[in-house]
């Protein structure tokens, strides 16, 4: 017996607004309620989702509603799965909620399940540290929970992202299950059609999408010159049922059905007679990710090394150059994750927000310079005129971001470490990137570590030497000379770091009306 697992890609970003830099919009004075129009396309974004809504959306989910109907006392039953993005689902919200509607629907079938991803769609798992991958696949769990009613036990990262190191952390957050790609360098001629477990891992199991054969329908389908055109649901069918293994699992993006190819090709009578080919072979099943989990044991182990090893299923590299591959992505890429301590430091939701998407992939994806296939697949999704364009704007767009976050936090040189004695031994984990940060800093941190800089003069030194705020050093050296200890040390110096920053915000404030 064999499964097909049936999986739909459901994202749409938001798109940053095209001539940000050229119209000379940056670092206008506004308030942190304007920052999302200010930089994001809001009639853009409307635009393409209601296309998508009408081409894609309505139709595709109307047709797997009447198939589930219609098997649904059958022995073998119709079952499909979905991936949506936390940023689809606002856009839902915010543009059409009948489509969100539509997926509550299945959703109440009872043979739809969803799967976890992060919720901004974004490279957060390949960040240094895993706080902000985390918390975005929590964001998501929970919005998943909320509006659908489903709480996800499989993981998909973005663009099935994986390596060894994202196995982890995704077994640790207590998932059953996550997808990657079914790529040969990662395989070593193992089929895709199986189970494996991650090296490192115990509990967590790697479902493989099948890319050739998800491929002969995402971008094949409507070529005429495929030997294999016109492909139809009984020809794929066959192709399923000659193909060995316990799980092949066929995950595209959902806008295939209608929007990549188009309805007049056909793509829409293809999606709605596929399941009923697939059932009328004797061996071939429909199933959830989550039944295969449950149902198979991993034949194998499968070693993805953190280190230059990460797979994903785009374009030919199947890695993660498609977003860093080259100079002007790295340049965004790192200049979005450095803003992480600032950003968190603000304690804002407002300006966490915003920062979070700035993270979506798609910003890179439109800088990908490569040429031939990949090069055109990149240009057709991308609303810029250019890789080149599509990076001065989102550059520029995350510099005049990180000036608001700078000003708001009022932000150091360098950031305040705290030790509790000479050596790497000592480091107590806690920094400060701001005199906002350094308040909370203060409360986290224990006595030794206070007590240890403010006799050393580290805490006036830092004020003056990378806050460049010389009034405020000069308090700090008040608590040093009066040689304060233990509890009073931590009270005095969250005074004056609290009473300084109020002031200084204020001014800022006053001038620049940026929050």
């Amino acid at each position: 017996m064999t499964d097909i697992v049936l999986v739909f890609e459901v994202h749409q970003p938001h798109r940053l607004k095209r001539n940000f830099f050229w119209e000379n919009r940056i670092f206008k004075r506004l308030k942190k309620k304007e920052f999302f129009d200010y930089y994001f396309d809001l009639a853009v974004n409307r635009e393409v989702f209601e296309r998508a809504c009408k081409k894609c959306y309505f139709p595709s989910n109307q047709i797997l509603l009447e198939l589930i109907d219609k098997y649904k006392r059958e022995k073998k039953r119709v079952k499909v799965s979905f991936s949506l993005s936390g940023i689809f689902l606002e856009q839902c919200e915010m543009f059409n909620k009948d489509v969100l509607e539509s997926f509550r629907q299945l959703a109440e079938t009872g043979c739809v399940e969803f799967l976890c991803q992060t919720y901004y769609h974004s490279l957060a798992s390949l960040y240094p540290k895993k706080e902000e991958f985390i918390e975005q696949i929590e964001t998501h769990q929970q919005v998943t929970k909320d509006l659908l009613g489903f709480t996800p036990k499989v993981f998909e990262n973005t663009e099935l992202l994986y390596n060894n190191a994202v196995a982890r952390t995704i077994e640790k957050m207590g998932f059953k299950g996550i997808f990657t790609e079914g790529a040969e360098r990662i395989l070593h001629e193992k089929s895709p059609n199986y189970l494996y477990t991650p090296k490192g891992c115990t509990k967590i199991k790697i479902l493989l999408r099948n890319y050739k054969l998800t491929d002969d329908i995402g971008f094949r389908f409507s070529a005429r010159w495929w030997s294999e055109w016109p492909l139809t649901a009984d020809k794929y069918a066959s192709w399923l049922a000659a193909t060995s293994g316990h799980c092949i699992n066929i995950f595209p993006d959902y806008e295939t059905f209608g929007e990549h190819h188009w309805p007049e090709t056909g793509i829409h009578d293809f999606l709605k007679h596929l399941p009923r080919e697939i059932l009328k072979w004797w061996h071939l099943h429909m199933a959830t990710p989550s039944e295969v989990i449950e149902k198979y044991q991993p034949i194998g182990e499968v070693d993805v090394p953190e280190l230059g090893g990460t797979v994903s299923w785009a374009d030919l590299e199947r890695n993660a150059s498609c977003w860093l591959g080259n100079t002007m992505q790295w340049t965004y890429y790192t200049n979005v994750r450095k803003l992480e301590a600032f950003v968190k430091e603000t304690n804002d939701k407002d300006f966490l927000k915003i920062w979070r998407y700035f993270q979506t992939s798609d910003h890179l994806y439109y800088m990908f310079t490569a040429g031939g296939a990949p090069g055109e697949v990149h240009s057709y999704f991308s609303p810029f005129n250019s890789p080149i364009d599509a990076f001065v704007t989102a550059q520029a767009a995350i510099l005049d971001f990180e000036n608001r976050v700078r000003l708001a936090t009022i932000a150091a040189d360098e950031p305040f470490l705290f030790y509790t004695g000479v050596g790497e031994e000592h480091f107590t984990g806690i920094t400060a990137w701001s005199l906002k940060g350094f308040i909370k800093a203060l409360q986290k941190a224990n006595t030794n570590s206070l007590e240890f800089h403010n006799n050393r003069g580290d805490f006036e030194r830092w004020a003056e030497k990378s806050l460049h705020d010389r009034k405020l050093a000069e308090q700090l050296r008040k608590t040093r000379l009066e040689k304060l200890k233990g509890e009073k040390l931590r009270k005095a110096l969250t005074k004056i770091a609290k009473e300084r920053y109020n002031s200084v915000s204020k001014q800022v404030r006053r001038v620049t009306k940026y929050f």
